[in-house]
């Protein structure tokens, strides 16, 4: 149902390997990783990792680190960084110094990798930073045009729809990633359903509607928030099967977008 998750051995900072707790991408991004690794000799350089995957409880202790001084990158909070999707990767810059930037560019972009800063310079912050964005570049644009308001910038937008395309939880589109991953789903296949915002609203009904696809699904974000003792046999059944409900839209959507 969602993207997987899936392990990679490559060269790291860290005297072997990238450790395993990091070392997690998108089958996509592992076929950019493999594909650029391979590509790099060729022009004396090298793809030496620092940093790939981080969970939800890593990407919230970077923040901490950024906010109180110990890490002088910023890292946003959990739910905003596509290290939380398996689509990013911080690369250690001396292994490239003698290749440069500019010319690392436009070859890691042949593998599907976008830096995060507009201008090739190693001295500015996150020069070391590259994403896989995947179907997720739609979102970015989606947002960008306006079409969604609820996020403070595109780029954060694109990172909760890939964060939840992966199963992993973003606090701002409620508990269950499903309703925002099959949200997410939807406007990567061209409908307008405003915010992404976790909740199935009548824009999101409607666009599943057009696909052929039963939009009958209760509210899972109200429902999850009853604690287990206080739910009535009624609310136990009904959130049972609007979580059953939101798996089989999620497949279908998942299917048609492929994630």
């Amino acid at each position: 149902m969602f993207t997987p998750l899936v392990s990679i051995k490559t060269p790291s900072i860290y005297k072997g390997d990238l450790p395993s707790h990091l070392a997690r991408c998108t089958p996509d991004m592992y076929a950019s990783i493999v594909g650029l690794r391979a590509s790099l000799p060729a022009y004396k350089a090298s793809l030496v990792l620092s940093d790939l995957y981080r969970s939800y409880d890593m990407q919230r202790q970077a923040h901490l680190d950024y906010v109180t001084g110990k890490k002088k990158a910023y890292s946003p909070p959990p739910g905003g960084s596509m290290h939380e999707a398996g689509r990013a990767f911080d690369l250690e810059l001396d292994q490239i110094k003698k290749l440069g930037l500019p010319a690392f560019w436009p070859i890691a972009r042949s593998f599907n990798l976008v830096p995060i800063i507009k201008s090739p310079d190693m001295s500015l912050s996150e020069a070391w930073h590259f994403d896989c964005r995947g179907s997720h570049d739609l979102v970015y644009d989606y947002y960008n045009a306006g079409n969604g308001t609820n996020f403070e910038s595109a780029y954060r937008a694109m990172a909760a729809s890939a964060i939840v395309s992966t199963g992993q939880k973003v606090d701002d589109l409620g508990p269950d990633p499903r309703t925002g991953y099959i949200q997410s789903g939807l406007i990567r296949l061209g409908q307008k359903i405003g915010n992404m915002d976790g909740a199935i609203g009548p824009k999101s009904r409607d666009a599943l509607a057009g696909f052929n696809i039963d939009p009958a699904l209760p509210s899972t974000r109200s429902s999850s928030k009853s604690s287990g003792c206080c739910r009535s046999s009624f609310q136990r059944s009904t959130l049972r099967t609007a979580r059953a409900r939101s798996r089989q839209i999620s497949q279908r959507i998942c299917w048609r977008a492929r994630c």
